[in-house]
């Protein structure tokens, strides 16, 4: 791969990196943490690549003149090949992918973080007042599972997530991340009746209803029963994973 070609593909790689990182695409990929990271790595292969670009333009032109006095040839070659190789680099880079899915959950054993044993030690604090009370699936499924106190037993939540059918259940689901997507585990629960049901995998939906108290055992990878009185769809939130 000539020079040219690469300092190109850096600048591209660098552009790639800052444009992800301002417009959010991110947080497919990593913790919002990690977005001064993903910027001044961006911004040093940009500044590196264009530095690139401008020696290897002067050498040039400093060469030019002596080859010219040297050889009256013409020994250009077609920079095409070259340039076409960008094409897949383009690709990649301004079609991001989506974020992981239902796919993820079906090829992934469920289970609750191990944060949870460590809070069950300090028994998990009283859900806030109020009729519904909003949670995160991971927190909820953290409650369900080692929750001695029963602090969900008899309490109406609103849960957030994604559809996902698998081996004839219908779960709600939410990728957990410690630092990137690579080591993105899930957190489910079954949701009960044929409401959910129709709903396709990977559909946001929020849901409103109690947990089937006991039901989240080690057996079944604690996934609680959960008794949905009311399913509504959502669009998908900008940043896709729980912490």
């Amino acid at each position: 791969m000539k020079r040219e070609t690469q300092n190109i593909l850096l600048i591209l790689l660098g552009g790639a990196l800052v444009k992800i990182a301002v417009n959010g695409d991110y947080l497919r990929y990593v913790k919002p943490a990690q977005q001064p990271w993903i910027i001044a790595g961006g911004v040093v292969m940009v500044v590196l690549g264009a530095v690139a670009v401008v020696r290897d333009l002067l050498a040039a032109r400093a060469k030019a003149p002596a080859e010219d006095s040297h050889d009256s040839h013409d020994h250009t070659h077609s920079a095409r090949p070259a340039w076409l190789l960008l094409v897949p680099v383009l690709a990649v880079f301004l079609v991001a992918p989506p974020a992981l899915g239902a796919d993820s959950v079906i090829r992934t054993e469920a289970r609750v973080p191990a944060s949870a044993a460590a809070a069950n030690a300090a028994a998990f604090p009283p859900l806030p007042a109020g009729n519904v009370v909003p949670l995160s699936v991971n927190e909820f499924v953290s409650r369900a599972g080692w929750d001695k106190a029963g602090t969900l037993d008899g309490r109406t939540v609103s849960l957030t997530g994604f559809v996902v059918h698998a081996e004839g259940r219908t779960l709600l689901a939410r990728l957990v991340i410690s630092c990137c997507a690579a080591d993105a585990f899930p957190v489910t629960v079954r949701l009960t009746g044929t409401e959910a049901a129709r709903y396709a995998s990977d559909a946001w939906i929020q849901v409103t209803g109690q947990v089937v108290p006991g039901t989240a055992t080690r057996a079944n990878s604690y996934t609680p029963d959960f008794t949905a009185a009311s399913v509504a769809t959502v669009p998908a939130p900008k940043d896709p994973y729980e912490y």
